[in-house]
């Protein structure tokens, strides 16, 4: 028995729906086309133009990340060295294989000659002051985009104050693929900066740094075709070479002279300095007889023999700078 009785306050008969899920939604696929009012309801398969635009603000963002990523690579390849701390990146180009190019003898296997490829990309670092530019480099440089994929690209070193912008874009202009370094065979990086010597590196594990214009090119050269088999004609290149750049570059005008008269003999009995193909002999050269200003004064089978160089194209990068 209770303790006390209270009138009951409600009504027995009250009904309570209760849920049976936690939120419910129209049923879109009951509406018919002409009841949609929804202010970003789109027909004919027509996209939101919000949703356009978010969908190229992603595809921006990760261009711009993709870019990010490439130039931390390229840092990080020369982070090893003592070269770490470039300033401003200035071009990359990406310069396909051209079916056009001097015909030289014989193959040159990356693989072979700068070991096998591990999955990182095959930088060859140059260091170089921007008072004395290498042009031949610049000419192996457009030899190397014919024969190669050619990641190029430009870089100031923070011993540098200022460069002329000629030398910014001497490796041509920014690829669009820059970024996707793996599409490349070989990269090509340019330092401007204050050192007393042209330097090379390539791999601070397997070899020591190379010194010298004339020894970079050597380097370079071989990645295009093999030296001669013949000593004598690898000799003969290799003195023209030295004759270029310790006589017509660093001489006195006594020696200047003397070259170019050995120039105007050696050319009145082949086409090229050394025989029948052109070589680095040419290369250098050229270089140097236009970097001492002697090419207006030089003899008849000189002048004819400058004519040839230029006519195939690859010294224009050279030419660029001595305008």
């Amino acid at each position: 028995m209770p303790m006390y009785q209270v009138k009951p306050v409600c009504g027995g008969d009250i009904q309570i729906d209760l849920p049976t899920c936690m939120y419910k939604l129209p049923n879109i696929h009951a509406q018919q086309e002409h009841s949609c009012t929804s202010e970003h309801a789109l027909q004919n398969g027509e996209v939101d133009p919000a949703v356009k635009a978010l969908e190229a603000r992603q595809d921006e963002i990760m261009r711009k990340l993709y870019e990010l990523k490439a130039a931390v690579e390229g840092l990080a390849k020369t982070v090893t060295t003592p070269d770490a701390d470039l300033d401003l990146t200035v071009s990359s180009s990406l310069s396909p294989q051209s079916s056009s190019s001097t015909a030289f003898k014989g193959t040159a296997d990356l693989d072979t000659l700068l070991g096998k490829d591990l999955g990182a990309l095959r930088d060859i670092v140059i260091n170089a002051n921007p008072e004395h530019p290498p042009l031949t480099l610049l000419v192996l440089h457009s030899l190397l985009c014919q024969r190669y994929r050619v990641l190029s690209t430009v870089h100031v070193h923070s011993s540098v104050t200022s460069v002329p912008p000629q030398l910014m874009s001497c490796l041509g202009p920014r690829h669009v693929d820059s970024y996707a370094r793996h599409l490349f065979q070989l990269g090509f990086t340019l330092i401007w900066k204050n050192v007393p010597t042209l330097q090379m590196k390539f791999s601070i594990q397997n070899m020591c740094p190379i010194e010298g214009e004339a020894n970079v090119a050597r380097f370079l050269f071989k990645l295009l075709t093999p030296y001669p088999s013949d000593p004598a004609v690898a000799t003969l290149v290799d003195s023209w070479v030295d004759t270029a750049f310790f006589q017509l570059a660093e001489g006195s005008t006594k020696e200047r002279a003397a070259v170019l008269r050995s120039l105007n003999s050696a050319l009145g009995r082949n086409p090229w300095l050394a025989g029948p193909e052109f070589s680095l002999a040419d290369i250098a050269c050229f270089c140097c007889v236009q970097c001492s200003g002697s090419a207006s004064s030089a003899p008849a089978n000189v002048q004819r023999w400058l004519k040839s160089c230029e006519n195939l194209g690859h010294f224009s990068p050279a030419k660029l700078l001595l305008q």
